[in-house]
C-alpha cells in the first residue's frame, strides 16, 4: 500500500511499479535478468523477486523459497504494484507461493511467461509445478506468453505455421487463459510474427523482419516484462503488446552486432532510455 505513512508521502508524485518474478542465471544461459532491463529503461520502478538461481552449465537449480515468500509479502505490503510479470517457477512450492500471493494481494495486471522448455527441448520445470501453473495460474493471469516450444508442450500439438499457432492458442484459452500471446520467433521465415489471442476478439497479428543475430538471450523475458511495463503505465493489453513488440524488435536490432563474452549475447535493452514517469496524486 503506497501511503503507509501519509504524512511523509502527502503531495509527492508516484511512479508506476512493476513486480517481476524470474530466474537469475549468472552464466547468461537463459538471460532471465533481461526481465529487469525493460522496466528500468521504460519509466517503471522494477522490483525483482528471484525464484530460481541456475548453477553451472545445466547442473541444476537452487531455490530460496522462504526468501521468495518473505520478499513478496514485503513488497506487496509496502508498495502499490501496478503490474506483475511472472517467469520461471521451478517447482510446486514456488508456484503455490505465487498463487497465494496473487490471491492475497489481488494485483490486477499479471503477465505470465511460462518458462518451462529450454531451446534444446529439455523440460526446465518439475511436473507438479507445471500442473499448478496450468491449473491455478492460467486462470489468474491477464496474459500468457508461450514461445513455440512451450505452446507445443502445453497444447500437445506440433506448430509449424500461423494456422497451427491459432489452433494451439484456442487450446490454451480453453485451459482458462484470458489471453494468449503466441510468440512465433522460433518459426523459420523472413518475418518474426507474434499473435495475440483474446476470447471473443479478433487476433492481433504483429510482424517484424527477422533479424539475423546470435544476441537473442532474454528475448522472451524482455517481451513479457515490456508488456507488463506498458500495462503498469495504463495501456490496454493490445496496445501494451503492440508497443512491447516495437521495443523488442528495436532492442534486437540495436544489439545484433554487439559482442558480449564468447557465447550468445543479450539484447540492447538500453538503446533509448527515457525519463522516469511520475504521476501527481490529486485529492
Amino acid at each position: 500500500m503506497r501511503d503507509l505513512n501519509p504524512e511523509v508521502n502527502e503531495g509527492l508524485p508516484v511512479v508506476p511499479q512493476l513486480l517481476t518474478r524470474h530466474a537469475a542465471d549468472f552464466l547468461w544461459a537463459a538471460k532471465a535478468l533481461a526481465g529487469l532491463g525493460y522496466p528500468e529503461v521504460n519509466w517503471n520502478l522494477g522490483c525483482p523477486s528471484g525464484t530460481v538461481v541456475a548453477k553451472g552449465k545445466g547442473s541444476g537449480m537452487l531455490t530460496d523459497l522462504e526468501g521468495m515468500e518473505r520478499f513478496l509479502d514485503a513488497v506487496f505490503e509496502d508498495i502499490t504494484i501496478d503490474a506483475v510479470k511472472i517467469g520461471m517457477l521451478h517447482n510446486k512450492t514456488a508456484a503455490e507461493i505465487v498463487v497465494n500471493a496473487i490471491d492475497t494481494y489481488s494485483p490486477s495486471r499479471i503477465i505470465l511467461d511460462p518458462v518451462m522448455i529450454s531451446t534444446s527441448g529439455n523440460k526446465l520445470l518439475q511436473d507438479d509445478a507445471i500442473d499448478i501453473i496450468v491449473r491455478e495460474l492460467f486462470k489468474r493471469t491477464s496474459l500468457v506468453t508461450p514461445n513455440i516450444d512451450e505452446a507445443e508442450f502445453l497444447s500437445g500439438m506440433k506448430i509449424t505455421s500461423e494456422k497451427e499457432m491459432c489452433q494451439a492458442a484456442e487450446k490454451l484459452l480453453s485451459l482458462g487463459c484470458r489471453a494468449v500471446l503466441m510468440k512465433g520467433g522460433h518459426l523459420k521465415g523472413k518475418e518474426m510474427t507474434d499473435i495475440l489471442y483474446v476470447s471473443e476478439a479478433s487476433p492481433l497479428r504483429l510482424s517484424a523482419e527477422t533479424v539475423i543475430t546470435t544476441n537473442g538471450h532474454g528475448t522472451g523475458c524482455t517481451l513479457s516484462s515490456a508488456i507488463a511495463a506498458y500495462q503498469a503505465l495504463g495501456k490496454s493489453l493490445p496496445d501494451a503488446v503492440r508497443l512491447a513488440k516495437e521495443y523488442i524488435t528495436k532492442a534486437i536490432t540495436e544489439g545484433k552486432d554487439v559482442r558480449t563474452g564468447h557465447g550468445h549475447g543479450p539484447l540492447n535493452h538500453f538503446f533509448a532510455p527515457v525519463p522516469l514517469v511520475k504521476t501527481e496524486i490529486k485529492g
